[in-house]
């Protein structure tokens, strides 16, 4: 699939918004809508396979506990966004494509309090191609210059717009010297995530993944797990420091849009595209698409 260069501002199609269907040029917010000031906004990222979104309700049950996490709640409920993020994608005319629900604080109160501010909700739906391009051979990654943070200095596990500031910053560090992503640690020192999306190493047969204790447990990142132990593949989830990273032989990356994506390098380390990696790649392939159970 060709990536499409056009803004997302100046698109044809339709955007669903507060309820209803608009012209996608027209679903604009005012300059003053808190969330653009304040990120009070939270968000999800899906893709359809087929016409059928993976994990739909999973997603919108997560956007509602973000925005609770955010102090806010929704004014649709998760069968209204379910039934939106479908409606918005045959609008479109899109069965493979990838799904964006927005809720946000709008432009009723400007300043840091936000109690007289209206929530609303957006739903989005796009073509977009594999998020890394070919990465057959693997994706390399720097290592992040910034940090997630500990969970007592913000909402972590939200997905939340403000949260991804660091991503951003991280991301571009890492493309202007020349790598796709990076690793982050968090405010201890130990491995986190990437910049999007959750970590897994294995060595000797055997998978290892951070805690997350203080980043995302991507739905992506579950369905994995239970796709390997379904094969009879251990997965351990612990603390991993750094200095460990060198005995791996195998790193992946999970996420609704990175899929299942192979790590070559991180930093100084190095790992192999190996036979476990792309077999979990075909199997998660394999269960969006509707070829497995």
């Amino acid at each position: 699939m060709a990536h499409d260069e056009r803004p997302y501002h100046d698109r044809d199609g339709w955007i669903w918004f507060d309820g209803k269907l608009v012209p996608w040029r027209e679903a604009n917010v005012h300059i003053l809508t808190h969330a653009m000031h304040y990120a009070s906004s939270v968000f999800e990222g899906q893709r359809a396979y087929g016409g059928k979104i993976f994990e739909l309700t999973k997603h919108s049950e997560r956007l509602h506990n973000s925005a609770r996490l955010l102090g806010f709640e929704i004014p649709y409920s998760v069968a209204e966004i379910d039934a939106a993020c479908m409606e918005v994608m045959k609008a479109n005319s899109l069965t493979d494509c990838y799904v964006r629900p927005v809720a946000w604080r709008g432009p009723e109160q400007m300043g840091v309090a936000a109690q007289r501010t209206r929530i609303h909700v957006a739903v989005a739906c796009w073509e977009w191609g594999a998020y890394f391009g070919d990465a057959t051979k693997g994706i390399r990654l720097d290592i992040a210059p910034w940090r997630r943070p500990a969970p007592y200095t913000a909402p972590t596990q939200a997905k939340a717009a403000g949260l991804y500031m660091i991503c951003t910053m991280s991301k571009h560090h890492a493309a202007d010297r020349g790598f796709d992503d990076a690793l982050m640690f968090d405010w201890r020192g130990q491995v986190a995530e990437a910049t999007g999306a959750n970590a897994f190493f294995i060595r000797d047969g055997k998978i290892y993944t951070p805690t997350p204790d203080c980043f995302l447990n991507g739905i992506t990142r579950q369905t994995v797990i239970e796709l390997a132990r379904k094969r009879g593949i251990e997965v351990e989830e612990r603390v991993i420091w750094p200095d460990e990273l060198e005995s791996f032989e195998q790193f992946f990356l999970t996420g609704s849009a990175a899929e299942v994506t192979p790590v070559q390098s991180a930093g100084p380390w190095n790992f192999e595209v190996g036979a476990l990696t792309l077999q979990l790649q075909r199997d998660y392939s394999d269960l969006v698409n509707g070829r497995q159970a």
